[in-house]
């Protein structure tokens, strides 16, 4: 082939990864994200459903909600409340009838007061967050697998760009309608408290730390306010009908796992996809330019690079904000969380709660025993490997002066005992 061929060939090949990456580049391949195929809890619920040898039984009051969380093993402690009109469901939520959140460490449910279905996201081993519903009138229950309707909101800017999950805080009327033009907050473990729970419900104490769950705003309360009367409420008997949901809570320590869990989950898969798609242009590129199979390219190693280290940060809580009271639940959901610990010889785990200056004990975080992280591909969990190493090892960077020498001997302690395969790969 000719020299200007070659090069006509391998600029087409540069523009069109330009193109995809402008473009829902999760859409084109490799990804291929809405034609793929799921493989994840909530797919092969659905499969058993469909094979009828599981059975998902209807509630009179409650539809499916009782019986897929139990099949889908989601802790009832998780509740979590919001009043925001900000879901696909918004006519069912009201400050007075709240969308409900359940999650455990995999999948997401959401449910509406009188809704026609329940929301389901999940974190899927190859294409990120995969989105669900359940009708609950239907017989025998269907899940439907939803990709546009969804990825409206989850697959943009607000979730990096990749499928994704979005937590937002927002000031709220008292419809629940939320007043866009006096702000909002993107939520992760990184927000202030101050800044967190606009639009949601928050139960447990929390000292002198102020945040802005159970605020409506009127003209008696506006943003400017100082929201006394939404710190420390450890009931919602007085806003809710607590029998149209599953317990009365929403768990201020269950909140804060939540916002830290989705950001991790996105890093995940934007971790995932990079890897991917990076390895994939470079093989279109290596075969325009008649390069050997497997030549690595520097824009690879970047972008390789560049993935990992936003993920080893969410691992590691980069610039997590810091708790200056001791923080305490109302539901039971710290206690249950801690029931699925994987601990060292010395007893120690990474589900181990703070909950006075941090939300962990040992700040590195417990999605690096999902199904989804042990799924990404080998060149990325090498590389994370090595830059975890590295920081714990205090050759990190000044983004990890959170951790004091102790907190870096009792991570690697722990990741070396209980998940070692992984753990002690040879840094290159």
């Amino acid at each position: 082939m000719c020299v200007s061929r070659v090069i006509i060939i391998a600029c087409v090949l540069i523009s069109s990864v330009h193109m995809a990456r402008g473009a829902d580049e999760f859409e084109q391949p490799p990804i291929n994200y809405s034609q793929s195929t799921p493989l994840n809890k909530v797919s092969a619920l659905q499969d058993a459903i469909q094979k009828k040898t599981m059975v998902v039984r209807r509630d009179d009051r409650l539809g499916y909600l009782p019986d897929l969380l139990d099949k889908l093993k989601i802790p009832v402690e998780s509740q979590l409340l919001v009043f925001s009109k900000t879901s696909m469901q918004r006519d069912r939520i009201s400050p007075r009838t709240p969308r409900a959140i359940y999650f455990n460490d995999d999948v997401y449910v959401g449910f509406c007061h009188a809704g026609n279905v329940l929301e389901i996201s999940t974190a899927d081993r190859q294409l990120g967050t995969v989105y669900y519903t359940l009708d609950q009138n239907e017989k025998p229950p269907v899940i439907r697998r939803q990709t546009e309707s969804c990825l409206q909101c989850h697959g943009s800017a607000g979730s990096d760009g990749v499928p994704g999950h979005l937590v937002r805080s927002v000031f709220v009327n008292g419809e629940g309608l939320p007043l866009l033009a006096e702000g909002s907050f993107r939520v992760d473990h990184t927000t202030p408290l101050e800044n967190r729970w606009g639009g949601w419900y928050v139960t447990g104490t929390h000292g002198a730390q102020r945040h802005l769950g159970n605020m409506i705003v009127s003209e008696t309360a506006p943003r400017a306010g100082d929201n006394a009367d939404g710190q420390n409420v450890t009931s919602l008997r007085e806003k809710i009908d607590a029998a149209d949901y599953l317990t009365g809570h929403s768990d201020i320590v269950a909140l804060l796992v939540f916002e830290h869990q989705t950001h991790v989950h996105n890093l995940i898969t934007q971790a995932g996809f990079a890897t991917r798609q990076a390895l994939y242009y470079e093989a279109e590129l290596n075969r325009a330019f008649g390069e050997p199979v497997g030549n690595r390219r520097e824009s690879t190693t970047r972008r390789i690079e560049s993935a990992a280290d936003k993920l080893v940060d969410g691992l590691l809580f980069v610039n997590e904000a810091p708790l200056t009271a001791r923080i305490v639940g109302t539901s039971g959901f710290a206690e249950q969380f801690v029931r699925a610990a994987v601990r060292d010889r010395q007893g120690r785990s990474l589900r181990d709660f703070d909950l006075k200056t941090r939300l962990f004990k040992h700040p590195c975080s417990y999605l690096i025993y999902s199904p989804a992280f042990d799924d990404l591909p080998p060149v990325m969990k090498e590389c994370v490997a090595t830059k975890l190493r590295r920081a714990l090892a205090g050759n990190g960077g000044e983004q990890f002066s959170h951790l004091n020498p102790a907190d870096r001997q009792a991570i690697s302690e722990i990741l070396e005992q209980t998940k070692p395969d992984w753990w002690r790969v040879r840094d290159r």
